[in-house]
């Protein structure tokens, strides 16, 4: 299983300006080993971090992107859903019963919701509201994705054990083709395997180690 090293740092009450410019990065490594398996074409950089403190983890998605694609619905899951987006998937085992989902947009929007295996998708759950900050900015050639999230709350959902969580992260971006339409390719940090595009599924996880406070 690929793993990424989370360091710990002794900041605390770290507030995220969702601009990447906070000094933890500074100690987080470097995670830039993505892959589109099911799409020739080269992807753009992404860029991910994490770094944790005695009381949360923080994630830093840095994603090079000029063309950032917004799909306009009233209805916010819909336009999360059809949109550039970033996502991070959390389980308690390779079961996937249950696993909670976190896809975010290049506006901070979240769309989060509990799921269980053959993508059977519970979007009445939310992840608790004050166990989680999320904030973003765009730029010409870039967007950063930050979250916060409580250590608390990802023990109380069963996700960090020993100081492991099993984590799925991914990259949906989202081109114009020549018919006006866009469409997604899909960009995990690990290779499922599949033969079509899919997240939800347990060989799409790696591990991240939180490491010693």
């Amino acid at each position: 299983m690929k793993t990424y090293k989370v360091n710990f740092t002794q900041k605390k009450d770290i507030i995220l300006s969702g601009k990447g410019n906070h000094s933890i990065w500074n100690s987080a490594n470097s995670l830039t080993d993505f892959c589109s398996p099911w799409d020739a074409e080269p992807i753009k950089k992404i860029e991910f971090k994490a770094i944790h403190n005695s009381e949360k983890i923080f994630f830093q998605f840095k994603v090079d992107d000029n063309l950032v694609y917004i799909h306009p619905s009233a209805d916010k899951n819909d336009s999360i859903n059809n949109s550039d987006r970033v996502e991070l998937f959390f389980r308690s085992d390779a079961n996937l019963n249950p696993y909670y989902c976190l896809e975010i947009d290049p506006l901070a929007r979240v769309m989060d919701f509990k799921a269980k295996p053959n993508k059977e998708f519970d979007f009445n759950w939310n992840w608790p509201s004050k166990d989680i900050e999320v904030k973003s900015t765009i730029e010409p050639n870039y967007f950063i994705v930050e979250i916060a999230i409580t250590l608390q709350s990802l023990k109380e959902l069963n996700l960090l054990n020993d100081g492991k969580i099993e984590t799925g992260i991914y990259r949906a971006k989202y081109n114009q083709q020549k018919n006006g339409a866009f469409e997604p390719t899909w960009i995990p940090w690990v290779n499922p395997k599949t033969e079509t595009p899919n997240f939800h599924t347990a060989s799409s996880f790696g591990l991240l180690m939180l490491e010693n406070q």
